[in-house]
């Protein structure tokens, strides 16, 4: 494929606020007969008979959430869509609606935003979600998204963070830390080029790492077999900041402690390989990296056989009374507390 070495690139100016929205989003397809109105009107309209609404939010900033010299606008796009998803189906819900607010600077032209949207649309048309609206505006300090989702599940299915007991089985989805990794390979690379314009970095060795970091996917497919297996978790959460801060955030809220084993959380065969490579500790990369955007929940014991032996998902630990506290029990068989080292959004700046 010949790489076109002029593109064509359309300022934004050219197009105004109103008609940047109808161009960018005019592939968008209505699928739910609850989206009585969506965009075009001053707010979307949707329609609920039994069911709870759940709406979530999340930001991203250019320079602090992303970095545009390795992520490519697409997958930021769809990335950005995941981000909340995951939030929705924390809840045990379905995602069902989504607003997009981008606030923009006047180095992208249309064309960038172009491919931001198209990743957008990718994550709506896969994951079966509705863009209703959204708003655009600019910037003087690069890219900001806000996404907004809404979704809906039954009064009686609905899933909080704070109904864990103790003796309930705390369980996680798929693997940690891959995103982390994925991450510290593309910052390496990064540096590679800085010194050296010319050099291609060689992913082939990163695949799954980088991916993790660069298009996650919301486990809707999680949500999708507990109903299957009739498992209703007593709590859950989405790993978006580190397994120990989402395991505190959880335990805080549940008025509940956790004893959590080392030797249980799930890895994969490239991160542990990558933290090798990186002498990082892969325990320390699964508690803290952050962004694997899997389901945290605790189960009741009385669910687990309905669990036992699926391959996606872990049994990392239990929980106990409040007063015994939260702890990793390392594989030497110590109890170490947990912490909350993951990602921190507002950072203490020395004075």
């Amino acid at each position: 494929m010949i790489e076109d070495k002029n593109p064509q690139r359309t300022p934004l100016s050219e197009l105004g606020e109103f008609k940047l929205i109808e161009h960018l989003t005019e592939q968008f397809k209505i699928n739910h007969k609850s989206t009585v109105k969506g965009i075009g009107d001053d707010a979307a309209i949707i329609n609920s008979d039994k069911k709870q609404i759940v709406v979530t939010t999340d930001l991203l900033v250019e320079g602090v959430h992303f970095d545009l010299s390795y992520v490519p606008l697409k997958h930021l796009g769809y990335k950005a869509v995941m981000v909340n998803l995951s939030d929705v189906y924390a809840m045990n819900a379905n995602a069902t609606q989504i607003t997009v607010s981008i606030a923009v600077s006047n180095r992208f032209p249309l064309e960038a935003l172009e491919e931001l949207y198209a990743g957008i649309e990718t994550a709506t048309r896969l994951y079966n979600v509705d863009v209703v609206g959204g708003d655009t505006t600019s910037s003087t300090s690069g890219l900001i998204i806000s996404i907004t989702a809404i979704g809906e599940v039954e009064k009686d299915k609905v899933v909080k963070r704070s109904g864990a007991k103790p003796n309930d089985l705390l369980v996680v989805s798929g693997d940690l830390g891959g995103a982390y990794m994925g991450l510290q390979v593309l910052e390496r690379e990064k540096e590679v080029f800085k010194v050296n314009p010319q050099s291609q970095p060689d992913l082939s060795m990163y695949t799954y790492i980088v991916e993790r970091q660069l298009k996650p996917e919301a486990r809707k497919d999680i949500v999708e077999l507990l109903e299957k297996l009739e498992v209703k978790p007593t709590s859950m959460i989405d790993i978006s900041d580190g397994l120990s801060s989402e395991i505190i955030h959880l335990c805080k809220q549940s008025k509940v402690g956790a004893d959590v084993y080392e030797n249980k959380i799930p890895l994969d065969p490239q991160v542990i390989s990558t933290c090798e490579e990186f002498n990082i500790d892969s325990t320390t990369i699964a508690l803290n990296g952050g962004e694997d955007y899997e389901l945290l929940m605790t189960i009741s014991q009385e669910d687990f056989p309905k669990i036992k032996g699926n391959p996606n998902l872990t049994v990392i630990g239990y929980i106990t009374e409040a007063e015994r506290g939260m702890h990793l029990v390392t594989r030497a068989e110590t109890k170490v507390p947990i912490i909350a080292k993951g990602w921190k959004n507002f950072k203490e700046t020395e004075d």
